[in-house]
């Protein structure tokens, strides 16, 4: 797909801009002109579907310190697309080996997913344990845990480094599968695993399998693209707050939950601000 941006700027009235890029689709070479002769703000990205030029017009999005160049390569067709990208990450003119845009826009929606896992584990044992629920020896900081070993450790069915190797092994496997998927959607389903081909073939989009096992509860079912646009959302504020909790662990000695109580307790007293100085 070749696209052309034509963004409309705010300049001085009746001066004329006029842009001519050469790009290459379908075997032809189209040369576009875009002239601008009065102030705008109707941002729109033409897309070459087919043979056919399809103006995707952005005016009405919901857009973040875009600019012309990042909105010539975010057209509104990925979840989450607010044609924010100042450092150009995503921009296929500085593509290269696994850093490609294609696979930017999928890490980045595998990232999410495990940090929201990573601050819902960080997060409640640590209220249960305070609520009692469960007892106060598993109740555990997440630091605490054996994850940061000078930090505690905790007697489970075998010793820690058993333990990390056999994760390691598991993981493995399954991130190796994981990139086979995405270097050729639907392989899984061809290649025999323990007779649950049919449920491991995935949706032809590695970063959505859907399937009774990645997605249990079909959710989407009437909105895809909802679903995607709150997950992307929720999955970028749970990798924010990963980080979050990384520092407060450094800087407090506490977990997220003892944080959240001393914050709510104290206000400014326990913030950022105040931790600023230690």
């Amino acid at each position: 797909m070749s696209s052309a941006i034509m963004n409309s700027a705010a300049l001085a009235p009746k001066v004329a801009v006029q842009t001519a890029k050469h790009s290459t689709f379908a075997g032809a070479s189209l040369k576009a002109s875009v002239k601008a002769t009065t102030p705008a703000a109707a941002r729109f990205v033409c897309r070459a579907e087919g043979g056919e030029i399809e103006k995707a017009d952005r005016s009405k999005d919901s857009l973040y310190f875009a600019s012309s160049q990042s909105l010539s390569y975010l057209d509104g067709t990925l979840p989450g697309d607010f044609g924010f990208d100042p450092l150009g990450i995503s921009d296929p003119e500085g593509a290269g080996g696994y850093i490609t845009p294609s696979w930017l826009a999928y890490s980045e929606v595998l990232h999410g997913r495990w940090a929201m896992l990573g601050v819902a584990g960080c997060m409640t044992p640590e209220i249960l344990g305070k609520a009692g629920v469960i007892p106060e020896s598993t109740g555990l900081v997440w630091f605490k845990s054996g994850v940061v070993p000078p930090s505690g450790t905790f007697e489970y069915w075998t010793d820690p480094f058993t333990l990390f190797f056999v994760e390691l092994v598991l993981m493995s496997f399954a991130e190796h599968r994981r990139i086979q998927d995405y270097r050729n959607p639907g392989s899984m389903g061809k290649q025999y695993f323990l007779g649950l081909e049919a449920a491991l073939g995935g949706s032809g989009d590695a970063a959505y399998p859907g399937g009774q096992f990645f997605n249990v509860f079909n959710l989407g079912s009437q909105d895809m693209d909802k679903m995607k646009l709150k997950e992307i959302k929720n999955g970028r504020l749970a990798m924010c707050a990963m980080v979050g909790i990384y520092f407060q662990a450094i800087v407090t000695g506490d977990g997220p939950f003892q944080n959240l109580q001393d914050h709510l307790a104290g206000g400014v007293g326990a913030s950022i601000f105040s931790n600023f100085g230690k």
